[in-house]
């Protein structure tokens, strides 16, 4: 029973991998035949011009990506001639034609300052005299006001010691104007005419140095007299008496306060160009004229007015602080 079967299912198998190696056949048959008509296709292609066609539409193509490309240069090349053009117009309104390199103008800055330029000088001069005197006179205030305070306890003297903290961050162009409307011909001071002249510069200095000053003087004084007042006490001093030993003991730290108050004198602008007008060979300062200078274009002379004053502000903080080393190794 089971060989007739057997033998038709071998006969089978063999019929279906007969059939399958006349399909391979034909199918690579079928593949040489199209290699064979695709000369003839492309012969056809030629003759009926969908060739040309196709190549036209490609160059067209080809040539629609260069105009788009030649379009964005273009765009991009006017709009760096706008900003050329802007650029060389601002530089020649502002007269920087001839100075737009920095080396250029520290070069020339530096060869003002070494070469003691007469109109350098005058600035300089006048601007130490200026801000050497408001100090003086703040210190001379302030001092004893702070130790004052820091010492005795009296009505009122919290809203003392708010006012005279926010004294401290004051606008220089509110002190400006205050100084402005005292001194001009309607105020109570305008008789004497001080207006737009270096006095009044050391006065609004001297308003804007004060607070600082005291205030820095009080914390300092406060701070001795929680530490020395059973000391002092015993000895028979009070707080009027006490209040020059306290000042000496601490000088090197009221240097600190008073070399504060002369950075924000140094350094102010906007108060020394209300009251002095900034002007020429007679209030002219160095902060004012930096800004001046700087509007003007003159480069040169606008780095040399700064290098004198980073010079001015080193000279004088490394000086307190070789000061203050020197007197703390000599007494232990």
């Amino acid at each position: 029973l089971l060989g007739p079967a057997t033998k038709t299912m071998d006969i089978g198998g063999g019929d279906y991998k007969r059939s399958e190696k006349k399909m391979n056949h034909s199918y690579q048959g079928a593949t040489k035949e199209r290699k064979r008509m695709l000369p003839s296709l492309l012969l056809l292609l030629r003759v009926f011009g969908v060739e040309k066609k196709m190549a036209a539409e490609k160059q067209h193509r080809s040539s629609n990506r260069k105009l788009i490309m030649n379009f964005v240069f273009l765009c991009l090349k006017y709009h760096l001639f706008q900003y050329y053009v802007k650029k060389t117009l601002f530089v020649r309104s502002f007269g920087l034609s001839d100075m737009t390199d920095f080396s250029d103008a520290f070069g020339a800055a530096m060869g003002l300052v070494l070469g003691f330029d007469a109109d350098l000088a005058e600035i300089v001069g006048l601007s130490l005299r200026v801000s050497v005197l408001a100090v003086a006179i703040a210190t001379t205030v302030g001092l004893p006001v702070g130790a004052a305070i820091a010492l005795y306890r009296f009505p009122g003297r919290a809203a003392l010691l708010v006012a005279m903290n926010a004294l401290m961050g004051l606008p220089p162009v509110v002190v400006g104007l205050i100084v402005y409307l005292t001194l001009s011909r309607a105020g109570p001071l305008g008789v004497f005419g001080l207006l737009f002249t270096p006095a009044a510069m050391i006065f609004a200095q001297m308003l804007l140095v004060t607070p600082i000053i005291a205030a820095l003087t009080r914390q300092v004084i406060e701070d001795l007299w929680v530490e020395y007042e059973e000391q002092l006490r015993s000895l028979g001093a009070g707080p009027g008496r006490a209040v020059p030993a306290l000042l000496w003991d601490g000088r090197y730290s009221l240097l600190t306060a008073v070399l504060a108050g002369f950075g924000r004198a140094s350094a102010e602008v906007g108060a020394v160009m209300i009251v002095g007008g900034n002007i020429d060979h007679v209030t002219r300062v160095m902060t004012p004229a930096l800004a001046l200078e700087v509007s003007k274009g003159d480069l040169a002379l606008a780095l040399g007015l700064g290098i004198v004053l980073m010079a001015l502000s080193l000279g004088v903080n490394g000086a307190a602080f070789a000061l203050k080393e020197a007197a703390e190794s000599r007494l232990g």
